[in-house]
């Protein structure tokens, strides 16, 4: 099923993100299980889940919506994507986008800036984070598409062919 579809099956069920995530990985469809990061101009907890297999899993980065640096670049991604991940969801930015978009990714941020993050290891992992009002609990599954991205509650996960 596709988002659309998701949507007029489940109706409230299914929650989105507004439109102001934009695609810039080479993967525009994918879905997994959320592994949640919150993080605020430092990627360390980001770079510990991508690391791990990412096998049927979306990362979402809480990154408190800044624009003062990116968590996420082309390293991050090549990780990502040898370690399996299906997606990476960023309420931040990242940078490196002409890179990232031949990636078999999928990647979805607020923006671009050049400046990367620190790595102090600040940052939260595997607790609810919420992205313009849409909590992703740890376990929901995140399918993205064309038409946008939803979360749906791991309870409901079921309903999806």
């Amino acid at each position: 099923m596709n988002t659309t579809e998701i949507c007029d099956e489940l109706k409230d069920r299914a929650r989105f993100l507004p439109p102001r995530f934009q695609s810039f990985g080479g993967r525009t469809q994918f879905r997994g299980e959320a592994v949640t990061v919150k993080c605020y101009e430092d990627s360390s907890r980001i770079k510990e889940a991508i690391e791990t297999p990412g096998q049927g899993k979306v990362l979402v980065i809480d990154a408190g919506a800044s624009e003062r640096c990116a968590v996420f670049g082309d390293m991050s991604a090549q990780i990502a994507m040898d370690n399996g991940w299906e997606g990476v969801i960023i309420n931040g930015c990242l940078r490196d986008v002409t890179t990232i978009a031949s990636m078999d990714i999928g990647v979805r941020a607020l923006g671009v800036v050049p400046k990367g993050s620190n790595r102090q290891g600040q940052g939260l992992a595997g607790i609810a984070v919420t992205l313009a009002d849409v909590t992703f609990q740890p376990g929901d599954l995140v399918v993205a598409d064309e038409d946008g991205v939803l979360v749906v509650d791991a309870s409901n996960a079921g309903l999806i062919a």
